[in-house]
């Protein structure tokens, strides 16, 4: 017994002096051994646990848990179990873990505060980390400043609440940088790009005092910093320098062979690799390919938020699509609908790969289908359906769909448009009805903005603009009264006026200011002659009669141009009169009757040797000037006058005296020839 005794202690021993030393291996086997004598020790399983856990070996550690429920319970190892859970990706798990344990420690509160981080309740986790920061005080207190900085920084960014001024120090450059990642939330991305600057310079400065941190090592800290700043100068519409330095990241952490990431990195990668993406677009599709290998790396789920997941697995649909990738586009689209129920997005990609096929009439079938599930998601629906209705030339319709969004129908830009499609399809008592819902409904809800007033004097111009002059009436006259100073309003109120009630018109013409008050000592004659002036008023004609003097300078006299006679063609007759279709084609002038068949044309080297065919042109009395046609054309003079061919008409005789005869190739003869 005393030698049991004796070895026991110098176990724990060993145990205590390893742990010390950070030598958990060595402590594990004596932990064992201690647990070889007596199994259920409550102190040595723990130990155990704890040996498992500094090693990495959660699992293990999980299991040694479960076996021994009865002896580890939840208050004896509560954080070392939801530790491991969490460890393990089983955060729901672990939060149970959490809830059941009785006492609450601090280190339990920190663990607990890491869990609802994950689970992304956001406000439940700011209040876990203000309690720890008001009730605690020891050297991880700039700790739980930097993760309640990445809590507010997380619901600037995905709940777009205003973060609290908690009064945080920026004195580190993780610190500085969830400060800027709160500013990227809220849109101000100038000074965002800033906070970024100076957490890059307090990194290099921080890292910079330890000698065993090389320039590589440096970099590598700083690629999170330098992503960020991508993603701000991609927001700002940068995007080439936002793409260099994309690429700079995915470098550093992937494309050399000695540097291998790490899992923590993993996120980053993703995150870098989808933003490349969203700049490739339709572009670059092999480079988009590439990565969209980091995006499916394994752990990548957990390391991001679901929105963030959620916008990668959006754009490796929109890459199938723009790649050609139909059915598997098909594929990814009935997937997200089917994780995301309610999101338009999945619907609009189908739409978009329906669109491509030139099948508008699916996709509008779709959209319809979707709205009336969702009417929550109604109004960007229908905002689509309206642009596949243009695209088809269904103006119209267009304009209905549109008028049924309600959350956009009396909108400034709304109206403009279904005022420009209607007026296209000269629908203009459509349009005015339109301005004037949108009138009223300012005039109810917001009577004399800024809006309001803008409509009324749109409403009034397009209505004097197509002559609708009695119905601008009272659009000008509610304009005019706000503002009785408004000389070009009452001029258009009196203008509207004389075709309706001219009393009325002369009484308003009495408001209108007097021609002293308007003249602004213009010298009209000066102002003609300067250089701007593109009217020159015109001297009054003279008088039938009056014979006045006109002195003429010699630049003044201008020589008239003498027109030359037109050269008149060959063979032409002046006094005939000309055939009015000489300048059409023979084929399409009312005379021509076409060439007759079965005739035999004239043919040069054909028929008995040494015949000629001039003969028979000379012998052809058809062919002389001096006989009549048969019928006569138009233009021709009487019968008995002698017609004369038009020079255009007419072809030169062919003699055969002149005409060479074609040489005529012997038959070559068979065996019976001769």
């Amino acid at each position: 017994m005393a030698g049991g005794a004796g070895s026991l202690a110098a176990l724990w021993t060993e145990v205590n002096r390893c742990g010390q030393n950070g030598d958990f291996t060595r402590a594990l086997k004596a932990v064992n051994k201690i647990l070889h004598e007596n199994r259920d020790d409550v102190t040595a399983l723990r130990c155990k646990v704890v040996c498992l856990i500094q090693n990495g070996g959660f699992k293990e550690a999980l299991n040694v848990i479960n076996t021994h429920t009865k002896s580890l319970t939840s208050d004896v190892i509560g954080f070392e179990k939801a530790y491991c859970e969490y460890r393990l990706n089983r955060v729901e798990n672990a939060l149970k873990t959490i809830e059941g344990v009785s006492e609450q420690t601090d280190k339990l509160k920190e663990l607990y505060g890491q869990v609802l981080y994950r689970l992304e309740r956001y406000t439940e986790c700011e209040a876990v980390y203000k309690d720890l920061i008001r009730n605690s005080q020891d050297e991880y207190e700039e700790e739980r400043k930097t993760n309640l900085g990445a809590v507010l920084a997380a619901r600037s960014t995905w709940e777009k609440a205003a973060p609290e001024d908690m009064g945080l120090p920026e004195s580190t450059y993780e610190l500085c940088y969830n400060a800027a990642c709160s500013l990227i939330g809220q849109g101000q991305l100038s000074q965002a790009m800033k906070k970024l600057q100076e957490a890059e310079e307090l990194c290099r400065i921080s890292l910079a005092d330890d000698s065993d941190v090389t320039e590589e090592d440096i970099d590598a800290e700083l690629a999170v910093i330098h992503s960020q700043m991508a993603y701000v100068m991609q927001l700002q519409g940068r995007t080439e320098d936002a793409l260099q330095l994309y690429n700079q990241v995915i470098k550093l952490k992937y494309g050399h062979a000695p540097c291998t990431y790490t899992p923590s990195d993993v996120g980053l990668l993703a995150v870098t690799a989808n933003n490349i993406i969203t700049i490739n677009k339709d572009q670059n599709v092999f480079d988009s390919k590439k990565k969209v290998k980091l995006m499916n790396a394994e752990g990548v789920e957990y390391k991001l938020a679901k929105k963030q997941l959620q916008a990668i697995e959006f754009n490796k649909a929109l890459l199938a699509m723009y790649t050609n990738q139909a059915d598997q586009c098909r594929k990814l689209t009935s997937t997200l609908k089917s994780q995301n129920p309610g999101h338009p997005r999945p619907v609009l990609i189908q739409v978009a790969q329906l669109c491509r096929e030139k099948q508008h009439g699916k996709a509008i079938e779709l959209l319809q289908r979707f709205s009336g599930e969702h009417p929550e998601s109604a109004s960007g629906i229908r905002l689509t359906m309206a642009q596949l209705y243009l695209i088809q030339g269904h103006v119209t319709k267009a304009c209905d769909i549109l008028r049924s969004i309600e959350d956009f129908k009396h909108k400034p830009g709304m109206v403009s448009a279904l005022v420009t499609m209607y007026t296209h399809e000269e629908d203009l008592d459509s349009a005015i009805d339109i301005f004037s819902q949108s009138i009223q409904y300012y005039q109810s809800e917001q009577p004399g903005s800024p809006t309001h007033l803008s409509l009324m004097r749109e409403a009034a111009d397009f209505k004097l603009r197509y002559g609708r002059k009695k119905e601008a009436i009272s659009d000008l006259e509610q304009l005019w009264k706000r503002n009785t100073k408004d000389v070009h309003t009452l001029a258009q109120l009196i203008s509207a006026y004389s075709l309706v009630d001219q009393d009325k018109a002369k009484a308003l013409s009495k408001h209108l200011p007097s021609p002293d008050t308007m003249s602004f000592n213009i010298d009209v004659d000066e102002l003609e002659n300067s250089h701007g002036a593109t009217y020159v008023r015109k001297k009054a004609a003279k008088v039938a009669g009056e014979n006045v003097p006109k002195e003429q300078s010699q630049g003044d006299v201008k020589k008239k141009k003498k027109k030359k006679k037109g050269k008149l063609p060959k063979n032409c007759d002046p006094k005939s009169t000309p055939d009015p279709e000489r300048w059409m084609p023979m084929r399409e002038r009312s005379y021509y009757r076409g060439r007759k068949k079965g005739k035999k044309k004239e043919q040069v080297g054909r028929g008995t040797q040494g015949a000629t065919s001039g003969a028979t042109a000379e012998l052809d009395a058809s062919k002389t000037a001096s006989s009549p046609p048969t019928s006569p054309r138009p233009g021709s003079g009487t019968g008995s006058a002698p017609t004369v061919v038009p020079p255009r008409q007419q072809k030169p005789a062919a003699s055969g005296a002149t005409r060479k005869k074609a040489p005529q190739k012997k038959k070559k003869g068979g065996k019976g020839g001769w």
